[in-house]
């Protein structure tokens, strides 16, 4: 017996995974993906350098700046000045950043929740053993910085 047709797993999957994101992301602050994964990143790990932000993302640096202002447009990250190097700056979450985050999380949680709660057991079991192999090949397909988003 021969394994799944390749192909036919790649586009089952990311149509899955594209709707499943859709509905996920609807609680997210009004944040796109890129600005909840950087100021989850700035939250999570910060402060940090913009270009170290770009490689934890994996984004080119014009992507990080652009990112960075927008989040900061909106009282979610600020810059501190880097005392080793006058042009350049560290970027941190605030108050309203954290906080921002924290309730994405929640929503999001709530709206998983929902999707599982739509499934009979065997399927959420099904989805439980697939974790490992979803959550290598999300790491696996991370794309590098010169492919940026």
């Amino acid at each position: 017996m021969t394994g799944p047709d390749r192909d036919d797993v790649a586009g089952r999957l990311a149509l899955a995974v594209g709707r499943l994101n859709r509905r996920i992301r609807s609680g997210t602050g009004g944040l796109s993906h890129g600005q909840l994964s950087a100021l989850s990143t700035i939250v999570r790990t910060g402060p940090l350098r913009p270009s170290e932000v770009a490689a934890v993302e994996q984004v080119a640096a014009p992507t990080v700046t652009r990112l960075v202002s927008e989040l900061e447009a909106r009282g979610l990250v600020e810059r501190t000045p880097d005392p080793d190097d006058g042009r350049s700056f560290f970027v941190s979450g605030t108050d309203a950043g954290i906080e921002l985050l924290r309730e994405a999380r929640s929503d999001r949680a709530r709206a998983v929740t929902r999707i599982l709660d739509g499934l009979d057991p065997a399927q959420v079991a099904a989805l439980h053993a697939a974790l490992p192999a979803l959550e290598e090949a999300a790491s696996i397909a991370r794309p590098d910085a010169s492919s940026a988003r």
